[in-house]
């Protein structure tokens, strides 16, 4: 088969262009791991690895150094190499009379960079590149102060209007880090874009784990992520929807990058794309084809309130029948770069699928996510030891519910209520479950509705929705009771509804006075945590 011959899938099942994928997909998970492991003859991931990937090479080669990474050389030589591969290929901020006129630098410099770069392990030797392109190569102090200083006698000294704009211009230009012109030109190569949010999925990586910090990181990551946000504004995004007969490559991508609710094989992927289902992503037209955050969505003839109604419960493939569609569950939201962490995708891509869903099925009525609720369990869990170091007993619970939780779990104190919610076993007891329906529905309903962080809801998945406009619908009792959703949220889940209408005016109330719209059922358990729980 040709190497450059594309790999569709078959409505049967199968792929139309290399038939061994058809005999890869009936194997079992452990007998395609023993494949993956003989060599990239049998595996499909070195045929489905996309361009994002770093090149590969039995030798990795420094451009700057000239070192093998294989071979022994001296940190210095190395250190010396990145401080010359960085003061070559990071344009100087020329002066501003001439900002219009210096010439762009070499496209030949940008590029080495990038070979450079993708040449070091990932880890602590790129973070070393980072730390002192962050560091030595950001804004000019100096600048900034002397046209500051000029701003501030411009005002004083009430002279006309256009010279307090030329100074603040001025300070303006000298603000911008000298790092941003390097990124800028590397915006411009062919791939560049791509290569930047692998360098930033770097970045955040590095402030996850302090392999780079400090505050001229975090200033250059935020430096990034502004100049990403307006390379991917929605101008310059592509909306494409995916079918099994998408290419082989974009489905792969999207059963790896399926951060919710994991696909389990080849026949959970094929049910996600099928009667009743529609899965979408954006795509950038730089980096055509390439999924960069995916939305899946079930078609249904009501709300749903359990998650294995969509993702577990295999029905059987048939035609769609538009008199049952009447609703939009959004059930699942993932971006698949991690570069592309706090920029808006999110928010326009289910505008876009709303109008998409609109034209196509215009009956449709309803639009409602089913939504995890990640962090309940663990903030109950500290609710519950805070309360205990302070008190004999949890103050949570009502007399009657925590005398029947001590009958059952055989002690007056939470510790083993605690221990129960961490490893899950508490499922395992009816009586049990039943006893603590009630007070863990109110509880997370104070979890989504009355825990804040700067005014807006703790949760993010809420603070996300309700930054949408939509409404904080329901909450499900046993929505998801796979063991991921236990240890998350105690097996909850919750509806955010998007009343399309409202939405505007919701998002603006939100974000302008914080206040969370909220329907009967979510307020009532709201009340019933206000009366009966003492925090």
């Amino acid at each position: 088969m040709p190497a450059n011959q594309p790999v569709r899938y078959s409505p049967e099942g199968g792929a139309s262009a290399c038939p061994w994928w058809r005999v890869f997909c009936g194997l079992s998970q452990e007998a395609r791991r023993v494949m993956s492991r003989l060599g990239p003859c049998l595996s499909p991931r070195p045929f489905l690895r996309g361009p994002w990937a770093a090149p590969r090479g039995l030798c990795r080669v420094s451009v700057a150094a000239g070192l093998c990474r294989g071979s022994v050389g001296s940190s210095s030589a190395s250190v010396a190499g990145m401080e010359e591969l960085l003061s070559r290929s990071v344009p100087p901020l020329p002066p501003y009379e001439t900002k219009e006129k210096a010439p762009p630098p070499a496209e030949l410099r940008s590029a080495e960079f990038v070979r450079y770069y993708r040449s070091l392990e990932a880890g602590p030797p790129r973070a070393e590149l980072l730390n002192r392109l962050a560091r030595d190569f950001g804004v000019d102090h100096g600048r900034v102060a002397e046209f500051s200083t000029k701003v501030l006698q411009a005002r004083e000294q009430q002279r006309e209007l256009g010279a307090l704009l030329q100074a603040e211009d001025r300070l303006r230009y000298y603000l911008n880090p000298q790092y941003r012109g390097l990124f800028q030109h590397l915006g411009r190569l062919e791939g560049g874009l791509r290569f930047l949010v692998e360098l930033r999925g770097d970045l955040m990586e590095g402030l996850a784990t302090k392999t780079v910090d400090g505050p001229h990181v975090k200033e250059m990551n935020g430096v990034l992520k502004n100049m990403l946000s307006e390379w991917f504004s929605t101008g310059f995004l592509n909306l494409e929807r995916v079918t099994w007969q998408s290419p082989c490559e974009v489905l792969q991508k999207i059963s790896d990058s399926e951060a919710v609710h994991p696909v389990r094989n080849w026949v959970d992927m094929k049910r996600r794309v099928g009667s009743y289902r529609r899965c979408y992503f954006f795509s950038h037209c730089a980096i055509p084809g390439e999924p960069l955050i995916v939305l899946h969505v079930a078609l249904t003839s009501d709300i749903s309130s359990s998650i294995q109604a969509i993702v577990k419960e295999v029905l059987p493939l048939e035609t769609e029948d538009t008199d049952k569609i009447t609703t939009a569950i959004f059930y699942s939201i993932s971006l698949t770069q991690q570069g592309l962490q706090g920029v808006e995708l999110g928010t326009h891509l289910i505008k876009r699928v709303v109008k998409e869903l609109q034209k196509e099925l215009p009956q449709i009525k309803a639009f409602s996510t089913l939504s995890p609720i990640p962090g309940f369990t663990k903030w109950l869990i500290g609710l519950l030891s805070s309360q205990t170091k302070e008190l004999e007993r949890s103050e949570l619970f009502t007399e009657s519910e925590w005398q029947e939780i001590s009958e059952i779990t055989g002690d007056s104190t939470t510790e083993t209520l605690k221990k129960l919610l961490n490893n899950n076993e508490w499922l395992r007891s009816e009586k049990l479950v039943k006893v603590l329906h009630s007070p863990f529905m109110r509880l997370c309903a104070w979890y989504l509705y009355g825990e804040k962080h700067r005014g807006y809801a703790l949760n993010p998945v809420a603070n996300f929705h309700l930054q949408n406009g939509s409404v904080m619908w329901r909450i499900n009792w046993m929505a998801d009771t796979s063991p991921r959703g236990i240890a998350a949220s105690c097996g909850m889940m919750v509806n955010y509804r998007y009343f399309l209408e409202d939405t505007a005016s919701n998002s603006a109330a939100y974000l302008g006075t914080k206040q969370i719209k909220a329907s009967e059922q979510v307020l009532s358990l709201v009340s019933q945590f206000q009366q009966n729980s003492k925090l």
